[in-house]
């Protein structure tokens, strides 16, 4: 295997990196591992011989499997939230902030990494410090898309929560479906399919001060 990283080696002798590019580093290496092999095939040495760095090295910024882990899940949930948050914000046309959404899910299992894996495949779903920064995703996804609908239509936290459950659920789901079916669907084409569908549901609910 080779090295990831760039000045991972320089003459057979490891690079001295600043701890936060060594980290970057490491978790790159991880992520090609994990999502290769899944969380329980992965070892720590093949994650480290990805890297092009010593068991000690690795351990040094991470005391085990799991903590890598954690870690990747952390960024890649942060950026998937972040991402629907950027929707919301982004316009103040509405059409365009389901498009948006829509558009994050499309992207994030798209990405050539195939981080997505580490989130919505993961074969350590059932350990809960796993389970709870999925669910985080999928909570702090809808919560952005809550406070829109309330903001915008007036209806109460418990409606404007079911809605946005189901316009995340439904771009979710598309997404996946999209990729494990091959891509049938030129992938712009799929997006806006979801978002018309997506639309046409919540544009039935008036903005504030106008009639249903």
């Amino acid at each position: 295997m080779t090295a990831v990283g760039n000045g991972a080696h320089t003459a057979g002798r490891p690079t001295r990196l600043p701890r936060s590019a060594r980290r970057k580093q490491l978790l790159a290496a991880a992520q090609e591992v994990f999502v290769a092999q899944g969380y329980h095939a992965a070892a720590m040495d093949d994650i480290a011989e990805r890297a092009g760095v010593s068991k000690p090295v690795l351990y040094q910024h991470f005391p085990g499997k799991m903590e890598l882990y954690l870690a990747l899940l952390d960024t890649h949930c942060d950026a998937i939230v972040a991402k629907v948050h950027d929707a919301m914000r982004g316009t103040n046309d509405n059409k365009e902030r389901v498009s948006a959404s829509v558009r994050a899910y499309f992207d994030f299992v798209d990405h050539e990494s195939e981080a997505f894996r580490l989130v919505f495949e993961s074969d350590l779903r059932n350990d809960p410090a796993v389970r709870q920064r999925v669910e985080r995703v999928e909570q702090g996804a809808i919560a952005a898309i809550t406070d829109t609908i309330i903001s915008d239509t007036g209806v109460s936290r418990a409606h404007a929560e079911l809605l946005a459950s189901g316009l995340v659920g439904a771009a979710e789901t598309a997404a996946q479906f999209w990729l494990a079916s091959g891509r049938q669907v030129p992938k712009a084409e799929a997006e806006a399919l979801v978002a018309a569908l997506s639309w046409r549901g919540i544009a039935s609910f008036p903005l504030q001060g106008e009639s249903a």
